[in-house]
């Protein structure tokens, strides 16, 4: 996608007549649909927080048959990138989290955003601030100096149009009230109460005409028939000021939900030196999209003491009352466990498939003879691991190219002796039926004439057949390999051929 690409959202309409009905207003507001947006800005990648908020919003939208809109908010050309776009539009597809309507970007709508600030000019809801960058740095400096808030003091507020400064190209600054207090009544932190005199008259319009950020929100939420606006708690305060927006323009005020951040276990606002990642690396890392959306619905909602949640279930129950509100500590052995969980009932077919890609980003192809046997060995294979690294680590061994390379630790049990003992097992099982069954029978009945404890059978069978110390059942292994490969690897070791640890 090219950033500099104009995109029109809503089609072109005459000053004054958007801003009355707007496209989706009838649909949306009149009927009463819910609708319900995420709206992250492409500075950076998705991360936990956002997707929360993103998942927060698709649910509520999904329980009430309502419409979840994504709008990108790409406004800051500076820090605004493709590939974050691109991060976030994956990491959402991977959750399983599916828009309606086309991708908005908020870019594209600057000349609609202006418009809106020329009728809050035309109503007297607005005015032009001629205050030059020095003049207002001279006022905060006295600000700072009485030890006052840091505001603009509304020098140009009621300045006669004759004042104008013809040289000096004006902003547009909202027209807030002075007295009383504005009231966000949310869902969540409960009446949340501003006194108007600390909301001063931001900027709706920068001086070289594009809009700012708190007009765009307020316009495109209005536009795009938003009805519930679900987001972190750091927006409260820009909430307040939004309101100043909405009044003025007449607009209805949508449901406020406002959700605690996120912290680490700390208890310290969660960031990346808590192991915070894009949401595209827990991907990576070999979490199911199943589990990451069970996770994220349990970090600040709850039902009762239920702790698995499938999507369907969350989608039946997901209500606003339920968000707490005290930040969630992030644990990630927790949402290791509630993977494994998801990977046990995951169909073969799928981790299959997850494990074929792990191997791919090894630079190794997963051959078709190689997933069937992969597919074999799944029933045993998912009931250890808990990501899909961990399943493909303990896969490797069917993939290994002979001679097997032996870590240090299987080295240790190769020995001389364990070797010998390698020579009679090839016999033994030679002319052993290649069942998990007849196998097993077989190394049983040869350690009990040998004279040893199955273990010391076992262990040197292990290490022979993985290269490693530890694996799935060795008779399982032995079957999903199947009779050809694993005589060959156990001779291997017998003759010497893979003397060489890794």
């Amino acid at each position: 996608m090219n950033l500099g690409a104009v995109r029109h959202a809503f089609p072109p309409v005459r000053h004054g007549q958007a801003a009355t009905r707007p496209l989706g207003y009838k649909h949306a507001r009149q009927n009463m649909k819910i609708v319900t947006r995420f709206a992250p800005s492409p500075t950076g990648f998705l991360h936990i927080g956002g997707a929360r908020t993103a998942l927060f919003n698709w649910l509520y939208s999904r329980r009430h048959e309502g419409v979840f809109r994504l709008r990108i908010e790409d406004t800051d050309r500076q820090r605004s990138t493709n590939e974050a776009i691109e991060a976030i539009l994956d990491g959402l597809r991977w959750l399983g989290l599916d828009w309606d309507d086309e991708v908005i970007y908020q870019f594209s709508r600057a000349q609609r955003h202006a418009e809106v600030a020329q009728h809050l000019l035309a109503k007297g809801h607005a005015y032009h601030c001629y205050a030059t960058p020095e003049e207002l740095e001279e006022m905060r400096e006295k600000q700072r100096a009485a030890n006052l808030p840091i505001r603009y003091d509304g020098r140009w507020r009621d300045a006669p149009a004759s004042d104008r400064r013809p040289n000096v190209p004006p902003v547009v600054r909202i027209k807030a009230p002075r007295s009383g207090e504005t009231i966000i009544r949310d869902k969540v932190q409960g009446d949340v109460r501003f006194s108007n005199d600390v909301l001063d008259d931001f900027v709706l319009l920068r001086s070289d005409g594009t809009p700012t950020y708190m007009l765009s929100v307020v316009v495109d939420d209005f536009d795009m028939g938003v009805t519930h606006i679900i987001r972190g708690d750091d927006h409260l305060t820009n909430a307040a000021r939004q309101r100043q927006i909405i009044d003025a323009m007449g607009w209805p005020e949508p449901v406020y939900a406002h959700l605690p951040l996120l912290h680490g276990e700390d208890g310290q606002k969660l960031s990346k030196r808590h192991g915070a990642l894009g949401i595209h690396e827990y991907q990576h890392l070999g979490y199911l999209p199943e589990a990451m959306r069970n996770y994220l619905l349990r970090l600040g909602w709850s039902h009762g003491d239920d702790e698995i949640i499938p999507t369907s279930q969350a989608i039946s129950w997901f209500n606003l009352e339920n968000i707490g509100r005290s930040p969630s500590r992030v644990d990630f052995k927790k949402l290791e466990n509630l993977n494994g969980h998801y990977m046990r009932l995951e169909r073969d077919e799928v981790l299959a498939d997850g494990v074929a890609a792990q191997m791919a980003r090894g630079g190794v192809t997963v051959s078709a003879p190689e997933r069937a046997r992969l597919l074999l060995a799944m029933p045993g294979l998912k009931e250890r691991a808990k990501t899909l690294v961990e399943l493909a680590a303990s896969a490797s061994y069917l993939f290994a190219r002979r001679p097997l390379a032996i870590d240090a630790a299987a080295a240790k049990i190769l020995t001389p002796e364990a070797r010998k003992v390698l020579g009679g097992l090839h016999d033994a099982l030679s002319s052993s039926p290649w069942t998990v069954e007849a196998l097993e029978a077989a190394t049983k009945a040869f350690a009990e004439k040998a004279g040893l404890k199955l273990g010391l059978a076992a262990q040197p069978l292990r290490a022979a057949l993985t290269g490693k110390s530890t694996s799935p059942g060795i008779f399982d292994v032995l079957f999903v390999l199947g009779r050809e490969e694993s005589l060959a690897r156990i001779k291997d070791q017998v003759t010497g051929d893979g003397l060489n640890p890794r």
